[in-house]
């Protein structure tokens, strides 16, 4: 199953170094039954993109648990072709738990902020909380963040990617 896992670029230099990536608590995000039941309209291709967003929003969350860090506030998440996925119908529709590692050799590609992208990111790190508890301003901020589209890199891109950090 293809699926999308949030991530930060401390995850994505782990993910080059030891060739393998720990998704936080084994969350990813998917096409899964429960998200084409969702939506009455839309291909593949619209729904994959909802759990694209879904997960650039949990790489958010996982930017606002980090704390201060060398690396660039920016959004990233991991496509990947992996085996042993489980829906998880007790969240969202289409969030899915990993049984395992995502190997390098699974991995598809990665989407990742651009630096334009940071000036909306770092007030969204600082809102999203307040935003999952229905706060109005917050939940503009954390859609001014979202608003900016992902780059994609291939996954041998990657490192060449970290090194001009």
């Amino acid at each position: 199953m293809r699926v999308y896992v949030p991530a930060t670029l401390a995850m994505l230099q782990q993910l080059v170094g030891e060739r393998s990536l720990h998704a936080r608590n084994g969350t990813a995000f998917a096409v899964t039954p429960t998200l084409r039941e969702a939506y009455a309209e839309g291909d593949d291709d619209e729904l994959a993109d909802v759990a694209l967003r879904d997960a650039a929003l949990a790489s958010l969350r996982l930017l606002a648990g980090e704390g201060i860090s060398d690396l660039p506030p920016r959004r990233a998440v991991v496509v990947a072709e992996v085996e042993g996925v489980t829906a998880r119908p007790d969240l969202d529709d289409p969030v899915v738990r990993l049984s395992e590692p995502i190997a390098y050799d699974e991995v598809i590609a990665a989407y990742v902020d651009n630096a334009d992208a940071e000036p909306a990111v770092v007030p969204a790190i600082e809102a999203v909380d307040a935003a999952d508890l229905g706060d109005e301003d917050a939940e503009f901020i954390v859609g001014d963040a979202q608003d900016h589209d992902l780059a994609w890199y291939a996954p041998q891109e990657l490192p060449f990617l970290l090194e001009l950090l």
